[in-house]
């Protein structure tokens, strides 16, 4: 007579631990406050024409083109709330398309590089959308 297999207690937890560090192992998003990387005392507001939008959790981001005074162009990314967050404010990916009118305000990363913490964007058909997610952030932009 054939014995079915009972895998005992201590199997069935190896398995468990297995199954879990092989889940963790996948990419990390660190999830971060917005002083940890963003100065409060740096306001951005910029004009510019969409590149590239990522609707990513825990943050999206939105790139765009910003012409500076010498006719050169420098390329933005601006940090949003999560997907969820900014579709809950009537705000989606199909908003933003490629080549897409902006005005992005908010606050400037600590390291000086072309990026930046969205508090708000307002779309060329003059809708505006909050898109901030961090606790600590402020909720206007200066």
């Amino acid at each position: 007579m054939h014995t079915p297999f009972k895998p005992s207690r201590s199997r069935l937890g190896a398995l468990a631990t297995i199954v879990l560090l092989a889940a963790a192992g996948g990419p990390a998003h660190a999830h971060h406050a917005f002083a940890a990387e963003f100065d409060a005392d740096q306001p951005i507001d910029l004009k510019g024409t969409v590149t590239k939008a990522k609707w990513v959790n825990p943050h999206s981001w939105v790139y765009f083109d910003v012409k500076n005074a010498d006719g050169s162009v420098t390329n933005w990314g601006a940090e949003f709330g999560t997907p969820l967050a900014l579709q809950q404010k009537g705000l989606t990916r199909t908003e933003l398309p490629i080549g897409a009118e902006v005005r992005i305000k908010g606050y400037r990363a600590k390291n000086g590089g072309p990026l930046g913490y969205a508090v708000s964007v307002t779309l060329a058909d003059g809708r505006s959308f909050f898109t901030g997610g961090a606790g600590d952030a402020p909720t206007a932009a200066r």
